[in-house]
């Protein structure tokens, strides 16, 4: 997608400007970000600091909720099993698109040190993620710049990208 330049024409001293409705649209997706939580082992407690005063994710427009209806990012933090596999799967669906995935730490990332029979050695295997986060619990600043990287992600997208999965806007 062709880079736009935001066009200013004036007339009378009227200001008028142009732009694309993708970035418009986009300006709104990824300044009001709203993650659910799935926190399932030592990474989620980073999660939390993230959310605290001292990191605060309010100042980016990021709001935790505890409903997959009312959030569009998902943030897998821990060690995900064969067990939470199918119950990860099930609350991703009931996401609304666009929708979008942070994976948080090592085990979740590839299963980390759990390499057993019980671990899902990564959670791409049961969702599509977006950004990987490494580490042995990743720190907040971390997750803060993952969420920044996000934003700069979803001002690139077009917003008309899920029509060829026959996925609506």
């Amino acid at each position: 997608m062709a880079q736009h330049k935001i066009n200013y024409f004036q007339d009378n001293g009227a200001a008028i400007k142009l732009t694309t409705i993708d970035k418009i649209v986009n300006f709104g997706r990824s300044n009001s970000l709203w993650p659910m939580t799935y926190g399932l082992a030592c990474c989620a407690i980073e999660m939390m600091a993230t959310g605290g005063s001292r990191y605060d994710f309010d100042r980016f427009g990021t709001i935790f909720r505890a409903s997959p209806r009312q959030s569009d990012v998902l943030i897998i933090a821990g060690t995900l099993t064969k067990k939470h596999a199918e119950f990860l799967r099930r609350l991703y669906d009931q996401m609304p698109d666009p929708k979008w995935v942070i994976s948080m730490g090592s085990c979740a990332n590839t299963g980390g040190m759990f390499n057993t029979y019980a671990t899902v050695q990564g959670a791409d295997r049961i969702i599509p993620v977006d950004i990987y986060l490494p580490g042995c619990a990743p720190r907040p600043e971390t997750l803060q710049y993952a969420l920044m990287m996000l934003q700069q992600k979803i001002k690139k997208e077009s917003i008309f990208r899920n029509i060829k999965n026959k996925r609506l806007i």
